[in-house]
């Protein structure tokens, strides 16, 4: 297929892009920057330079463009966020960006539409030890700003399922892998300069490399107007999260701090001490033929942690 892929640059693009081109697909790759353009083309991708959130200028600078396939992995996202305003360009890209890419998608004559959505479009809440299916309910729910950010998430998948094509919907757990996110995290932890909560919430967690090879296997595989979880086969909490970075990194186990520190940042503290989820991912593993490759944390970071060692 010839796809058209936004985010091509980012945390999940780049991985993105190397997969779809191993897997004999051809890339159209977005990037709202000439050197982000210069590391497409370096890649074996063809660039685009187009901003999003600009409808005017995306649909002028697809003009004669062609692709079977659109897959929206936006974001605008360099490092966890820690305010619940870090997440607002990233919920304008799951909102406008979304509908701007549903008629790029048309403009170009694609059929599949596949968009990044995330956990938490479940809502930020305690969803307790049971791991969640695809067909359960879905936010809004933790209040306030929090039901903001899970209206663009909804927004995404339903712009997806409802824009005539064949629309798929990735519900990613949390990203890590060789990425600068993880790296600045191994960094932190093996100068001890991480705590860990003291009872951490549930959370999920992918290697990129393994987001990217469901994305590829949706894109090729998926149902039209499903949604498919994307986590690796041991969840586990925040607090075992940092245990394994520090691990990785050499370090002993980070120091616990009480619960109430992390909260007086509203949205990561909360998210790291109050909301709590697993994802269930067998509908991905018997539709899409997927399994990761990183069974747990303390695999994929361990991979992680040799590479740089390599390079060093």
């Amino acid at each position: 297929m010839r796809v058209l892929l936004a985010g091509a640059t980012g945390t999940i693009g780049t991985e993105l892009t190397r997969q779809l081109l191993e897997a004999g697909h051809e890339v159209v790759g977005l990037t709202r920057s000439g050197q982000g353009a210069a590391r497409l083309r370096d890649a074996g991708a063809e660039p685009v330079v187009a901003d999003v959130l600009d409808r005017p200028a995306l649909l002028l600078a697809l003009e004669g463009e062609r692709a079977d396939a659109v897959v929206h992995e936006g974001t605008a996202l360099s490092r966890t966020p820690v305010r619940h305003r870090d997440l607002y360009p990233t919920n304008a890209l799951r909102t406008r960006g979304t509908a701007n890419l549903v008629l790029a998608a048309r403009a170009v004559g694609a059929r599949r539409f596949v968009t990044q959505s995330f956990l938490f479009v479940y809502g930020f809440v305690d969803h307790g030890d049971v791991p969640v299916r695809e067909d359960a309910p879905l936010g809004p729910s933790g209040g306030g700003e929090f039901d903001r950010h899970v209206a663009a998430m909804r927004s995404t998948e339903q712009q997806a399922f409802r824009s005539g094509l064949e629309g798929v919907a990735m519900r990613y757990a949390f990203f890590y892998g060789n990425e600068p996110t993880t790296r600045e995290l191994l960094d932190l932890a093996a100068r001890r300069l991480l705590p860990a909560p003291a009872h951490g919430s549930n959370m999920a967690v992918v290697h990129v490399a393994d987001a990217a090879a469901a994305t590829v296997a949706a894109l090729e595989r998926g149902r039209a107007g499903e949604a498919y979880n994307v986590a690796d086969d041991h969840p586990l909490t925040w607090s075992e999260y940092f245990d394994a970075l520090a691990e990785a990194g050499g370090a002993p186990r980070p120091r616990r701090l009480p619960d109430v520190v992390f909260r007086a940042s509203p949205y990561l503290g909360t998210v790291v001490t109050r909301v709590g989820i697993h994802l269930d991912t067998t509908k991905a593993r018997q539709e899409l033929g997927w399994t990761p490759r990183y069974p747990s944390v303390h695999d994929g970071l361990a991979a992680v942690a040799e590479r740089r060692r390599a390079r060093s």
